[in-house]
C-alpha cells in the first residue's frame, strides 16, 4: 500500500480508502447499495486495515447516519487508535423534514458537524467534505462554516464533492483572500467509462494542487465486468442503475480489460483501479464492497502495474471526444510549445 499527501498538506492518506456506503442500508435506496450490519462491517474495516489503508470515507446522509454510526462503532470494536485512521465524512443531503435540514448553510454544516461526531463516537473529523453544490447557499458562508470547525478543533482538514471547476476555483479564490481554512481534496467520479472529469476539473486540479478521491472507481460495478452486454440479474445495476454508462462504449472497454487482465493473471476490476492508480491526479480511490472478498480483491489492484501499452489500449476505447474549448485550447497552445520547457 501507497501513501499520498493530501493535497497540499502534511496528512498522508493510503492510495485505497474504505468507503462505507454498505454500512447500515435497510430500505429505499441505501437498502439497495448495501445492508451490511455491525459484525459485516467489522470484517471489512478490518480486512482494510491489516491491508495497510488508514484512510476512510462515509457521509452523515448515508442510510440516515447509519453508516457513521457502524463505522465508529466498529472503529472502538476493533481497538483501533483514533490516529492511526483518517476519517472522512460529508454534509449536504438531508437529515430531516425542515427546509433548513439540508444544504451548505452555516446552521446545517455545524449542526451536522456535531450530529456527525455523536454517530462516530469521536472528537474530531480529519476531512470534512461539502457533499455536493448549494446553489441556495453564499459560497462564502459555507467557507466560514468550515473555517470555524477548524479553528475550534472539530474539523482539521476541508473538501469538496462533486463541484464543478469554476464552483472549486472560486472557492479557492474566497478561502486565499478571507485566509480561511485552505481547500484540500475533491471527491468526484472518475472511470474509464466516465472521464468527463478530465475536460476542465482534472486541468483545474493539477494547477491548484488539489488531491482528487475517487468515487465509484468501478462505475457502480460495471466495470468489474460483470455487466458487459447487459444488466445482470441480481447485480446492484439491476435496481439502482447508477452512474450512468454509454453501454456500447463501456462493453468495448471492458473487452480491452479482459484481454489485460487475462495478461496479468488478475480480475477485470483490478486493471480498471490499477488504470485510476496510474493517473498523476488520483490521490485516493474510493472502493466500497459487501464482502471481505470483494474488498480483497479490490485491494490487490494496489499490485497491478499496467504497461505503457496497456494504458495507451485503455486509453484509445475510452478517449473523451473532443469538445471546444478543449481542441481550440490545444491548437492555440501550439504557438509557444517551443517555449514551453523554458517556463520558470
Amino acid at each position: 500500500m501507497r501513501y499520498r499527501t493530501l493535497g497540499p498538506s502534511g496528512l498522508l492518506v493510503s492510495e485505497l480508502c474504505l468507503g462505507t456506503m454498505t454500512f447500515g442500508g435497510s430500505e429505499g435506496i441505501w437498502g439497495q447499495i448495501g445492508q451490511l450490519r455491525q459484525e459485516e462491517a467489522d470484517a471489512l474495516v478490518q480486512t482494510a486495515i491489516e491491508a495497510g489503508i488508514n484512510f476512510i470515507d462515509t457521509a452523515n446522509v448515508y442510510a440516515g447516519g447509519e453508516s457513521e454510526r457502524i463505522l465508529g462503532q466498529s472503529i472502538r470494536n476493533l481497538g483501533l487508535a483514533r490516529d492511526d485512521v483518517v476519517i472522512a465524512t460529508k454534509v449536504l443531503g438531508p437529515m430531516g423534514a425542515g427546509p433548513n435540514a439540508a444544504g451548505a448553510s452555516r446552521a446545517h454544516v455545524l449542526a451536522q458537524a456535531k450530529a456527525s461526531l455523536t454517530r462516530l463516537q469521536m472528537d474530531h473529523i480529519d476531512l470534512y467534505q461539502i457533499h455536493g453544490f448549494d446553489p441556495v447557499t453564499p459560497i462564502t458562508e459555507t467557507l466560514e462554516a468550515l473555517d470555524t470547525l477548524v479553528r475550534q478543533g472539530h474539523v482539521r482538514y476541508i473538501g469538496l464533492s462533486n463541484w464543478a471547476a469554476w464552483q472549486i476555483v472560486k472557492a479557492v479564490g474566497i478561502a486565499e483572500a478571507r485566509k480561511l481554512a485552505p481547500i484540500l481534496s475533491l471527491q468526484a467520479y472518475y472511470t474509464l467509462v466516465g472521464r468527463d472529469l478530465e475536460r476542465d476539473i482534472v486541468p483545474m486540479l493539477q494547477s491548484e494542487g488539489i488531491g482528487l478521491l475517487v468515487w465509484s472507481p468501478l462505475a457502480g460495478g460495471f466495470l468489474s465486468g460483470k455487466y458487459s452486454g447487459g444488466t445482470a440479474a441480481g447485480g446492484r445495476r439491476a435496481s439502482f442503475n447508477f452512474p450512468p454508462v454509454d453501454l456500447a462504449r463501456g462493453d468495448a472497454a471492458v473487452a480491452v480489460l479482459r484481454e489485460i487482465a487475462t495478461e496479468r493473471g488478475c480480475s477485470v476490476a483490478q486493471v480498471a483501479l490499477a488504470w485510476l492508480l496510474h493517473q498523476p491526479v488520483v490521490t485516493s480511490v474510493i472502493v466500497g464492497a459487501k464482502r471481505v472478498d470483494q474488498l480483497a480483491d479490490n485491494i490487490g489492484a494496489t499490485g497491478v502495474s499496467l504497461s505503457p501499452g496497456d494504458l495507451a489500449a485503455l486509453d484509445a476505447v475510452t478517449k473523451l471526444a473532443p469538445e471546444y474549448p478543449g481542441w481550440m485550447l490545444e491548437r492555440q497552445a501550439q504557438y509557444r510549445a517551443p517555449f514551453a520547457a523554458q517556463k520558470g
